[in-house]
């Protein structure tokens, strides 16, 4: 019987009786080797399933196979509620987050793109003289023979080193000290000189002549005393020394077995020169950070639009520092230098002339040094401290490494100039390479792994990113990506890839790439399991895992495991309805017509090509465009910054524009919802969030018991001393650490996991304790509430069942809440103030993560509430049944980084379909068919 089993189950994933969090005792067959999708509606189990029990369970298999010593380095792990999974394979986590703040962290580095560049430039990088610009060569004994046995025969030659006498040793003592090692000849005004006849009055610099003899081929006896020649002239003269011809002293050579060239001792390339981590190979200036506190030139020059003679330069415009500013007017046209071309619009050459000075006039960096050096008077401090911030460090250039690691070279391009490069043409740069066959022959696998590794981020949407990108300014879906390429790079086989909605913040036209990127792993033998709510990604799978039908306690069951193609034939999933058009997100009936517009003027931060872009007030603005075509530099960067300049409120400086145009009085408030959790602690939770425990524990306190006893709304809170249970201070769990095995999470005995007190838990509405209402779902507490007649209560649950966010439980610890689900709450909690707020304007980053159909077209209609309260709504968004029922369509691209950074369209989605020169009118067009038609 069990081998018949096991022949059933080969080749399968099996899971038996899962529990964790929402899954109800779940059983389901994997096939390994394969494109799975994990689906299904926001809070139905699937993370429950791919992460918290497939990928738990493989990761902590692993570990348990490490010694106990190598398990105390590791993360603890817990085994997690479930039966018993067979035929799992070593698990590997992708998930959509950013994984790290670290500043030294970059695209380069997680990639370990960087790691390979350092080692072909330590391998077969040439130092170039900064002085001269020749290269700079280490030369040997053989380099030498080779050289004198090279040229034409017959020529006579003398092997010469210069003699540098030790400190406090006078020329006599030296040439002694010569004579007695044996040397016979000195070298005096170009004439070889008995050292007998040598007068040091007449000559300050010793030359001794160590060989003599003809050029040409020669016997193995005069190139072995040849070679111990050139040996000893390279240890007496400190590593040089010189071949002389005398009947041809133009083709006399130097030589040295020193790394040096124009008096200049370089370094040697190795690996931990070209680290910017290390103390070795960082700039010691910004100790491998790249900026430094300096003059900021974002402060000095503020508006960019400005030409020197409007006053670009903010602190010339003063009439005390007036003759700073004359002076640059009179001497500009000497020096070429244009007044009245914007600032933004000057060469390089140009602007470096304004900081640096020239002969004709003194630059912005002599400004500041005289405003240094009278520091003494406090209305200099002053000045100074208005214009200091943080600046590209001035030694490194942004580089990050010491100046000697820049002067190696690999076909003319030193490491930061690849760095600095995006990706897509990075990658042509190294297929245009030229390399020697000897170089070739080093440099060969270490140019696969980099090509391969730089193909796969162009193949995943990421071609418009530079190596030198800090890994703390990605999003989730870019830094998810990057993950991706990193695992394809290792070329793993035989592994079991967990992949969190890998299409989030790619465009329609990426997703394609994307889907090609995951059949590749899966063809090298690995099983992909990928939690995913996009059509195509479900479509192109090989099987499909449904999970609902609901979410939170309705959840936690599998609807439908099967392929793509059984899985529209489904009744009872939602998944299968929304693909075959027989539900769907409805394309809007009428749209609302903005009069009256938000307007960014000459947007040229980054790579946004001085756009001016307007955005309808009171209406659904959805902004779009490949990844990298300057989305979120436009609204994260420019128009939100800006926003909060214009209401006088605290923020960062907005990005490079010229200006921000709104009707008077109409915007008075600017909300920024991003996935950021709500709260770090594991006390945070939804109920508190949205400010509704307040209300729920004024509740409590008013009850007959709570009134006798003496409780007041504060017993009712586990956050603070009185009625929470103090054995656990209001956690309801005590940890227990085990050293090198999983921290032990033990019910608090006290109160069993209640968090309050025997006696405040006594006092209960409609034989409801506190602790009951917490462990509620919103949706039950939302009926709960309404029954007995707490309408305050219910309007403010209400919100969160519009955002689709019923199935979370009240006292659920906001840190277990997703990217999305956590943008969601934030939604809600605006939701809450309902018509009383102000006119608001919500700007929301990709709100669609993690969100199926379904919950999609709640989203869209509490979007809708917001916009009915007179507030206006702005989201980035790559979705196209959002898109689709957009108000406002703003497109950028046409593609990303340097190609990026155009307006391509404004207007509305049938408007957009039109134009020729969008991606995203290709794949919208197919979603704005009739209904019914659905081309799936």
């Amino acid at each position: 019987m069990q081998d018949n089993q096991l022949l059933k189950d080969k080749g399968l994933i099996v899971v038996r009786g899962a529990r964790m969090h929402n899954l109800k005792n779940v059983s389901v067959s994997i096939p390994r080797s394969q494109f799975v999708v994990i689906t299904g509606v926001s809070g139905s189990g699937k993370s429950s399933l791919a992460f918290d029990t497939l990928y738990a369970e493989g990761h902590r298999r692993y570990v348990e196979s490490l010694s106990s010593y190598a398990r105390q380095f590791t993360g603890k792990l817990s085994k997690p509620d479930v039966d018993s999974i067979t035929g799992l394979a070593p698990a590997i986590a992708i998930q959509q987050k950013v994984t790290t703040r670290n500043s030294r962290s970059t695209v380069g580095t997680n990639t370990e793109i960087y790691d390979y560049l350092k080692l072909l430039f330590a391998r077969i990088g040439k130092t170039y003289s900064p002085v001269s610009g020749k290269l700079v060569k280490r030369h040997t004994v053989s380099d030498v023979i080779d050289y004198i046995t090279s040229l034409e025969a017959g020529h006579r030659f003398l092997l010469v080193f210069t003699y540098k006498p030790h400190n406090g040793r006078s020329i006599e003592e030296s040439v002694n000290i010569l004579r007695q090692q044996g040397y016979a000849r000195l070298l005096a005004d170009q004439q070889v000189v008995r050292i007998d006849d040598f007068s040091p009055d007449k000559h300050k610099e010793i030359k001794v002549v160590v060989d003599r003899g003809t050029t040409g081929p020669a016997d193995e006896e005069d190139l072995s005393r040849l070679a111990d020649s050139v040996q000893t002239a390279f240890f007496e003269g400190r590593g040089s020394c010189e071949v002389l011809l005398i009947d041809a002293p133009e083709r006399n050579a130097v030589f040295s077995n020193q790394y040096s060239e124009d008096g200049i001792q370089f370094e040697e390339p190795s690996v931990h020169l070209f680290s910017f981590n290390t103390s070795y190979g960082a700039c010691p200036t910004c100790e491998g950070w790249g900026t430094v506190i300096g003059i900021d030139e974002n402060l000095v020059i503020p508006d960019q639009n400005l030409s020197f003679f409007e006053g670009c330069v903010a602190p010339w415009r003063t009439d005390g520092m007036r003759w700073w500013m004359s002076q640059v007017i009179s001497g500009a046209e000497k020096a070429g230098f244009h007044i009245h071309r914007p600032y933004r619009m000057l060469s390089e050459q140009q602007k470096k002339m304004l900081w640096e000075g020239t002969k004709w006039f003194q630059g912005i960096h002599a400004f500041f040094k005289e405003v240094e050096s009278n520091l003494h008077k406090i209305q200099y401090r002053v000045l100074l401290s208005r214009y200091r911030g943080r600046t590209v460090c001035p030694e490194c250039g942004g580089s990050r490494l010491r100046k000697e690691a820049l002067y190696v070279k690999i076909n003319g391009y030193n490491i930061a100039q690849l760095a600095e490069m995006q990706v897509q043409d990075l990658l042509k740069t190294f297929r245009e390479m030229k390399f020697s066959p000897f170089e070739r022959e080093i440099a060969d696998r270490l140019i696969r792994e980099i090509t391969t590794r730089l193909e796969y981020l162009c193949n995943v949407g990421l071609g418009y990113l530079t190596l030198n990108r800090r890994s703390d300014t990605l999003s989730g879906g870019e830094t998810q990506r990057i993950q991706l390429t990193t695992s394809l790079g290792s070329s793993l086989v035989g592994s079991m890839y967990i992949l969190d909605e890998p299409s989030i913040g790619l465009h329609s036209r990426d997703t394609e790439q994307l889907i090609s990127i995951l059949k590749k792993l899966k063809s090298a033998g690995n099983s992909v399991i990928v939690v995913e709510h996009d059509e195509d990604v479900m479509i192109a799978a090989d099987y499909i895992i449904d999970m609902g039908p609901g979410a939170g306690s309705q959840g936690g069951e599998v609807i439908f495991a099967g392929t793509p193609a059984e899985l529209v034939h489904s009744e009872n999933s939602l998944t299968a309805k929304y693909l075959t058009g027989r539900m769907e997100i409805e394309v809007p009936t009428t749209r609302r017509t903005p009069k009256e517009f938000i307007t960014i003027e000459d947007a040229y931060q980054h790579n946004l090509k001085g756009i001016t872009v307007r955005f309808g007030l009171e209406c659904l603005n959805a902004v779009t465009g490949v990844s990298g075509s300057g989305k979120s530099t436009l609204i994260n960067e420019i128009l939100y910054p800006a926003m909060l300049k214009y209401l006088d409120l605290p923020g960062e400086r907005p990005g490079l524009h010229k200006a921000l145009h709104l009707p008077k009085n109409r915007i008075k408030k600017v909300e920024f919802i991003d996935q950021n959790p709500i709260g770090r602690s594991s006390r945070s939770n939804p109920v508190t969030y949205i400010k509704a425990f307040d209300e729920i524990r004024e509740l409590f306190a008013s009850q007959k018991l709570s009134k006798l006893r003496g409780y007041g709304a504060r017993h009712f809170s586990f956050n603070v001393p009185g009625g929470r249970c103090e054995a656990c201070e209001g956690e309801g769990i005590l940890t227990v650490e085990m050293q090198f095995m999983a921290d032990v999470h033990l019910i608090c005995e006290e109160c069993n996991g209640t968090r309050y007190k025997k006696e405040v838990l006594e006092v209960k509405i409609h034989d409801k304790s506190i602790y009951d209402i917490l462990e509620m779902t919103v949706d039950e507490a939302f009926d709960f509430f309404t029954s007995i007649n707490a309408p305050k209560i219910s309007r403010q649950l209400k919100p969160l069942m519009d955002v689709g966010l019923g199935y979370v439980k009240l006292g659920q610890s906001g840190s277990t809440l997703s990217g999305g689900e956590a943008q969601r709450l934030k939604l809600a909690s605006f939701l809450t103030q309902g018509s009383h707020s102000v006119s608001t304007l919500f700007i929301f980053d990709e709100p669609t993560t993690g969100l199926h159909f379904q919950d999609v077209k709640k989203l869209l209609a509490a979007f809708n509430a917001l916009i009915d309260n007179g507030h206006t709504v702005l989201v980035i968004e790559h979705h196209m049944d959002v898109i689709k029922c957009a108000d406002w369509v703003v497109d950028l691209g046409p593609e990303g980084g340097i190609g990026g950074g155009h307006l391509i369209f404004e207007g509305t989605p049938e408007d957009l379909v039109k134009c020729e020169n969008s991606y995203t009118a290709k794949y919208l067009a197919r979603k704005l068919v009739p209904s019914g038609q659905n081309i799936y």
